[in-house]
């Protein structure tokens, strides 16, 4: 079936469609990560986004129960170069069309996925839809069609849940949270409870928690910061604080460091960040718009992550004030597991 990714400045890309056979629209997004296409496909961070894949083929190893990092995905279609259509008979794997046709996701493939690119490249973020045809009509409706804001409330939890252990009690600030941190966590023993991002400080006093995590998800940091400022000014300084990508970006304009606008959106798993007191450089995972100015700030940090790419600051921890906050995601997933220590620092400033 022939279907058409129409972008907002007139353009369009013709492809065959699988999937479902809806009209979609969002914001696209280029993933740039050469294996790990379902845990971007259920990435709650990726909410609202459709996904261009860079890999030349996606689909070859199939749909498993153990990649999941969120059970219903929130993206609003995939486009890719090439879809593996066939994949291993096998009862542990479910091949990627029919996961789309349950999920109601619409993908295209055999699309010029280098020339979409470069036009991405050129115009950074763009509003695009996913349609049957690509006449008059169909650029007038995505002209007109505003894509949704607060995505955080969306994706968020609207109930509290434990992801129980044996070891340090956690508090997770659900903003889009990924399942492997949560797998993260639990490899290192840590007693979890995972609370809506619209918690109060009394529903988080109330676990009588040893440090709180505020995650990654999709969005923009003024689109919770004035939901999530009570809860900063309560426990900044008391329990340490972990932030991870929009966690990151929120806790970064708390504080009033100044963001910038990344030209290109970073959202896959090449992006290299050097960690200023040892020199170490890891290979990490991010899916986040913006990073910090450095010496924007009058803020005294003992360790700093800058990425490689644009020398902005991706990271950074204060064990004085019991704070450690990064843009990219420390468990990877997928990507390397360089940066997983992050959640090791975290709990040594527990005590």
């Amino acid at each position: 079936m022939k279907r058409y990714l129409i972008l907002e400045d007139g353009s369009s890309f013709p492809g065959e469609g699988i999937g479902a056979s809806i009209i979609s629209t969002g914001e696209l997004a280029i993933q740039t990560a050469n294996f790990g296409y379902q845990e971007a496909l259920t990435d709650p961070t990726n909410a609202g986004k459709i996904l261009v894949f860079t890999s030349p083929m996606i689909g070859n190893n199939g749909i498993n129960a153990i990649d999941y990092e969120s059970i219903d995905p929130v993206v609003k279609g995939i486009i890719a170069n090439d879809i593996a259509l066939n994949i291993s008979d096998s009862e542990n794997f479910e091949d990627l069309s029919s996961f789309l046709k349950e999920k109601n996701i619409p993908a295209i493939f055999k699309v010029d996925t280098r020339a979409l690119v470069h036009r991405l490249m050129e115009e950074g973020t763009i509003k695009a839809s996913i349609m049957d045809t690509n006449d008059e009509h169909a650029f007038d409706q995505i002209k007109a069609l505003v894509l949704p804001k607060n995505k955080s409330a969306t994706v968020s939890t609207k109930n509290a849940y434990a992801s129980p252990n044996v070891g340090r009690t956690v508090a997770v600030l659900d903003l889009g949270l990924k399942h492997s941190m949560l797998r993260a966590l639990s490899l290192r023993k840590v007693n979890t409870t995972v609370l809506p991002y619209s918690a109060s400080p009394i529903d988080i006093e109330n676990l009588r928690p040893e440090g709180i995590i505020i995650s990654n998800g999709p969005g923009k940091p003024e689109e919770v910061i004035n939901q999530l400022t009570p809860v900063l000014d309560h426990f900044y300084g008391k329990y340490p604080i972990l932030g991870i990508g929009l966690g990151f970006l929120t806790l970064s304009d708390y504080l009033g460091f100044e963001l910038v606008q990344l030209p290109q959106e970073f959202d896959g798993i090449n992006y290299p960040v050097i960690e200023q007191n040892s020199n170490a450089i890891w290979q990490t995972a991010m899916n986040i718009d913006q990073l910090v100015l450095p010496d924007s700030f009058f803020f005294y940090c003992y360790g700093e992550y800058f990425d490689l790419h644009s020398e902005l600051m991706a990271g950074f921890w204060n064990s004085k004030d019991k704070l450690i906050a990064t843009a990219f995601n420390p468990e990877g997933a997928p990507g390397t597991n360089d940066a997983d220590e992050i959640f090791d620092y975290f709990l040594q400033m527990m005590g």
